[in-house]
């Protein structure tokens, strides 16, 4: 008998998640939660199978309290329609520890729930004490700055891969299982396969593929304050080598821990000193970790708004009849703010300023934004930047404020843009972007490159 086989399969509950059903556990006790959120499909109920990965949940379970889920589209969480997006899966992140009571919790990602937890982490890091971060990337594609990623012709040659081997095929899987449990025990492999195939379709698969293949979370990395461990296997992919180390560069203080050994996972080895680390990690950083969480700095999306041709609308108008315009024109602002969860910050004259926990929202608030205001016989610009702000009685400041403010200025009537970074994180959410060329802004080095929201002016 093994020594997973001490520990009772945990209930499965269900946390709600704007209208989706995320399928979660909770286990074990300890002075802290844990939030483990896995590699692309999981199944809650068939992991437990699954003995190395038992097994390093039951040690888990020993250091603190252990929330485990379903991403939503996979296991015994909702299907998905179209591709989720990593907005979208934070909310579920969030929806799980509201409904698991967890005010607080470690985040560790393995793979690409690895960069689903740094953004959390940066996004709401009143919520995250200690980050840990495993076999990851934060982004995939080659690029002139990220000389680590994949190609275009071996990606190419991935999707070719693919088609030759869908989702279930004999030969696809056996590699998974092989780099997922390197050595593992075929009953183990085995288990591993049941779970995948009962987790998630060939088409979910290939959506949630793209959905990795073209987000970049690089920009988001400095916006993380908390410790931060990020681990990988020595002879692991050389891409998921390089994206560890690129993970540890960005995020502030982080520590890189390189273990000799192949594997993809923490417990994709016999080998133990994995979960020693990670164990060692997790007792420093909360014996370290304030009981009142600091959140001077958070990672967010600023929008900015103004009246097109203010001026001469309001000399047509003549002040009061102007004034009583900007009223219903704040007043159908703040309506649509509270809709899509975004924070006034202030307004300037005829221009609102707010800020969004998630950049989808807040681009769907400024398009209905230049939508709704049409009927008073105005039109608005907007633009967003994606970045890390200083937290300051209420309001937010710092350079990614300044960013979006330039970025609004180079909008036209009724049109909304978005900088780089805004739209390398909205990947999957179903907003088309129109590459609008380069822009020098205003007081800030380089040039830029914008796009606007395809048919928002529409």
């Amino acid at each position: 008998m093994t020594r997973i086989l001490l520990m009772e399969t945990p209930e499965v509950q269900y946390a709600d998640s704007n209208g989706v059903q995320i399928a979660y556990q909770v286990f074990g006790n300890g002075p802290f939660d844990i939030v483990f959120a896995p590699s692309m499909v999981t199944h809650v109920q068939l992991q437990w199978q699954i003995r190395p990965w038992a097994e390093f949940l039951r040690r888990l379970s020993q250091l603190g309290r252990i929330i485990v889920f379903d991403k939503r589209g996979t296991g015994m969480s909702d299907r998905a329609v179209g591709i989720p997006h990593i907005e979208e899966r934070m909310d579920d992140i969030r929806a799980v520890m509201d409904a698991a009571g967890s005010e607080r919790a470690a985040l560790i990602g393995t793979s690409e729930g690895g960069t689903m937890c740094a953004l959390f982490a940066a996004t709401f890091p009143e919520r995250c004490w200690s980050l840990i971060v495993w076999g990851s990337m934060p982004r995939v594609r080659f690029a002139s700055d990220y000389r680590g990623g994949f190609t275009d012709a071996e990606l190419c040659e991935d999707e070719a891969y693919l088609d030759a081997h869908p989702w279930g095929d004999r030969q696809r899987m056996e590699e998974l299982g092989e780099w997922l449990l390197p050595g593992g025990h075929a009953i183990d492999k085995q288990a591993l396969d049941n779970m995948f195939l009962a987790g998630a379709d060939e088409k979910c698969v290939r959506a949630l593929g793209d959905m990795n293949t073209d987000m970049d979370v690089r920009a988001a990395l400095p916006a993380i304050h908390v410790p931060t461990l990020v681990g990988f296997w020595a002879e692991e992919l050389p891409h998921i080598v390089t994206g560890s180390k690129a993970f540890a560069d960005l995020i502030p203080g982080a520590m890189l821990l390189e273990l000799p050994g192949k594997g993809h996972l923490p417990f994709g080895s016999d080998d133990s000193r994995a979960f020693a680390q990670i164990e060692a990690f997790l007792r420093s950083s909360w014996e370290g970790s304030p009981m009142t969480p600091e959140s001077d700095r958070v990672l967010a999306t600023i929008l900015f708004t103004d009246v097109v041709e203010s001026t001469a609308k309001a000399v047509e108008l003549g002040d009061r009849a102007w004034r009583a315009l900007l009223e219903r024109h704040y007043a159908t602002i703040r309506l649509l703010l509270a809709r899509y969860r975004g924070i006034e910050v202030g307004t300037t004259g005829d221009g609102f300023f707010a800020r969004f926990d998630g950049p989808a929202r807040a681009i769907r608030c400024a398009e209905e934004i230049t939508r709704s205001v049409r009927p008073l016989g105005i039109e608005v610009r907007a633009g967003l930047h994606t970045g890390e702000c200083e937290v300051i009685e209420g309001g937010v400041g710092g350079i990614a404020v300044h960013i979006g403010a330039r970025v609004a200025a180079e909008a036209g009537p009724g049109e909304v843009l978005v900088s780089q970074t805004v739209k390398d994180l909205v990947v999957g959410s179903g907003i088309r972007l129109k590459d609008h060329g380069l822009a020098h802004l205003k007081g800030l080095p380089d040039e830029w490159r914008l796009y606007s929201v395809a048919d928002s002016a529409a």
